[in-house]
């Protein structure tokens, strides 16, 4: 039994090996596959010179045309595209009821201090491929009409009370009346929209002007594999005068990034299995050497009958190797196990390298052999006549 329990460590040691370079990997490549499908095809052009040229908004401090979402629509590989901003208002005051002011507002009224006020263009809103719970989307109509209308991100709508759409509630943004047209339950870009409350983005030029401290951005929905021939071509087809204004950022490398997760994964849970098996190695030389300590009789018996010294080394290093071994390959199948069993809970692909499993066992015999070496070279110099007056 005591033997059992020392074998492990080692089985928790070899099998933390095996695990976490199966789950390292398979997680890695599910993250790239992921990140493939989303931000390979995401991109961002920002406004690299606000201030430098002259904005076709009449305003000296934005560079993005009018008609950004036509100009990128017109791109071969765009799905969805256009403007977006952080109104450049000072902690507004975001209310569900009309004359609450920052010195009135409170919890009781459905009033918050400081929601963020985004604006954006009808591409820009598709592009971010928002969910609704409620409601519908503005449109080309409130975008041209400058209509004072608004979507409510799912927090947004939690703070301010507002479940629904459907009978047109309105909320009030420093007193302005806009009405809600939907709530956005998830989207898979731009997240901070989820706490914030969207405006069109030509109503936004007209109530607050051009944003000052925060650059507009473009956000970009490419097809798959178009992301960065769009990236290329954005600057162009926006400001073919002075292309210089706009700086587009193509998506990551998926497979660097994948790269770059698998190794500062690897390397962390890497650390915890060698603590493990440092342990492992720690039980089976304690006891090996408790067992020498035990069977003191019977190594001096064994001697006296002539049994040499390598004949008692050999017969202690045999055993720590045997229990090593034994948990090397416990432990490998432990390992695979809970990489077979996370990867079809999760319906990941699961990944076994051939250089994780093989080596795994031979670990184990590893440190079972280094483990028993000490306690074996102890028993080996014990005299026959000491250890038959024991």
């Amino acid at each position: 039994m005591r033997s059992a329990l020392t074998m492990l460590g080692t089985v928790l040691g070899v099998g933390s090996f095996v695990a976490v370079l199966g789950l390292t990997s398979t997680a890695a490549g599910q993250i790239g596959d992921s990140f493939s499908m989303l931000q390979n095809t995401t991109v961002t052009v920002d406004d690299a010179g606000p201030g430098t040229g002259r904005s076709v908004y009449q305003d000296p401090v934005m560079d993005f045309p009018p008609d950004t979402d036509a100009r990128l629509k017109r791109l071969n590989g765009v799905v969805d595209g256009g403007v977006w901003w952080s109104v450049p208002l000072h902690n507004p005051t975001v209310s569900a009821r009309p004359g609450v002011t920052a010195a009135s507002s409170g919890a009781m009224d459905g009033s918050r201090d400081g929601l963020h006020i985004l604006a954006a263009s009808p591409g820009a809103l598709h592009a971010m491929q928002p969910t609704l719970s409620s409601g519908t989307l503005f449109n080309d109509f409130h975008q041209h009409r400058k209509e004072r209308v608004c979507l409510l991100g799912s927090s947004a709508a939690h703070l301010l009370k507002i479940t629904r759409a459907d009978d047109q509630p309105a909320v009030f943004i420093d007193g302005a009346a806009y009405t809600v047209l939907g709530v956005v339950a998830d989207t898979q870009r731009l997240p901070q929209s989820l706490l914030s409350v969207i405006i069109p983005a030509d109503t936004a030029l007209d109530a607050y002007g051009a944003p000052v401290d925060n650059p507009a951005q473009a956000l970009i929905r490419t097809r798959a594999g178009a992301a960065a021939l769009i990236a290329e071509q954005a600057p162009l087809a926006l400001r073919p005068d002075h292309p210089g204004l706009l700086h587009a950022v193509p998506p990551v490398d998926p497979h660097a990034l994948r790269d770059r997760i698998s190794t500062d994964m690897s390397g962390l849970f890497l650390v915890l299995a060698a603590i493990c098996l440092v342990v492992g190695a720690v039980g089976i030389a304690n006891t090996t050497l408790v067992a020498v300590l035990e069977r003191t009789g019977e190594i001096g018996l064994r001697r006296a009958l002539g049994a040499r010294r390598r004949h008692i080394t050999t017969q202690f290093i045999t055993e720590s190797t045997v229990l090593g071994a034994l948990g090397g390959l416990i432990g490998t199948a432990t390992g695979v196990a809970v990489v077979l069993g996370t990867s079809l809970a999760r319906r990941w692909t699961a990944v076994l390298e051939p250089y994780t499993i093989v080596p795994a066992p031979l670990i184990g015999v590893v440190i079972g052999f280094l483990a028993g070496l000490y306690p074996a070279l102890r028993a080996a110099r014990i005299e026959p006549l000491e250890a038959l007056r024991h």
